[in-house]
């Protein structure tokens, strides 16, 4: 089913991320993981995308998988990055020989290591948007996801031009929109009102990263343009010198708590969990919550 539908049907919700492992060895422990995190009752789970279309053989394999084992609703993502559009046309015509009825549109980043110019990179996709218009123009029986960002994304030069970015995605075709992580419920409720006074009216789930432990932290800082609230950096770098690793995922499971909290009183539609492949935190993080 569709996930805006899904959404229509049941509020509030949790969805949950989940990236291939790299080595066929690592997947029964994944899988394993992903059947604890069924306990959830997922309204729909999503499988990531390597850059440029790298772990593709095994974003579709790993849906299979979650169908058959986990009945999970599917959704993978798809990037544009060195894509061409018989490339893309394949991949979604191997997503609905599974009857997946959803996708998560992204343009992608450079994959590392890449020399060529952007040019080269997005020749047939230079945007978001230019994915999501040839999904909806040629595999028009898909729900187009896209992703939000916001705190804007790192290449934008202003909170404006992201906006405008999100607008044209949707003007494509884009049915729902699952946002970057982030740590301040009000950034969230904010972009929601400036994208409801732009006309736009899709759904907007919030994504949610639990924080672990500090490595997880400057991950972060690092490489999703996310803001930490001095609190939770304070709180964060306390713990980890009173207590070690345990006190800091206590403190990452408290803090996610009272953020999807916050979250759902205020009217957001449900939460997508960014679960590093992890049961252990998603259950605690979100036990007692729906």
């Amino acid at each position: 089913m569709q996930i805006p539908q899904l959404i229509h049907n049941r509020s509030p919700f949790v969805s949950l991320e989940f990236f291939p492992p790299k080595k066929q060895e690592q997947w029964p422990a994944f899988l394993e993981a992903a059947g604890e995190l069924g306990r959830l009752q997922p309204l729909f789970v999503s499988v990531t995308y390597g850059a440029g279309g790298s772990t593709q053989s095994n974003t579709l394999e790993i849906c299979e998988q979650l169908i058959r084992t986990c009945g999970f609703e599917v959704m993978p993502h798809l990037t544009g990055v060195t894509a061409d559009t018989g490339k893309i046309d394949g991949f979604l015509t191997a997503v609905k020989a599974l009857g997946i009825d959803n996708v998560l549109a992204l343009r992608g980043d450079r994959p590392t290591g890449y020399s060529g110019t952007d040019a080269e990179l997005f020749a047939a996709f230079p945007h978001a948007a230019d994915l999501v218009a040839y999904i909806r123009r040629h595999h028009p029986e898909l729900a187009i996801g896209v992703a939000g960002f916001p705190e804007a994304h790192a290449e934008a030069r202003s909170i404006a031009e992201d906006l405008t970015v999100m607008c044209q995605k949707v003007e494509c075709g884009a049915d729902f929109v699952i946002t970057q992580l982030y740590f301040d419920n009000r950034v969230y409720f904010d972009y929601v009102e400036r994208l409801r006074a732009l006309g736009i009216t899709v759904p907007v789930i919030p994504g949610i990263l639990p924080v672990r432990n500090l490595t997880s932290l400057r991950f972060v800082l690092e490489m999703c343009n996310a803001r930490i609230p001095g609190r939770l950096i304070n709180a964060l770098t306390s713990a980890h010198e009173e207590g070690g690793a345990d006190a800091v995922y206590e403190i990452g499971v408290a803090y996610a708590r009272e953020q999807i909290k916050g979250l759902l009183d205020g009217g957001a539609p449900g939460v997508h969990l960014y679960t590093l492949n992890q049961a252990d935190m998603c259950l605690a993080v979100m036990d007692g919550l729906l």
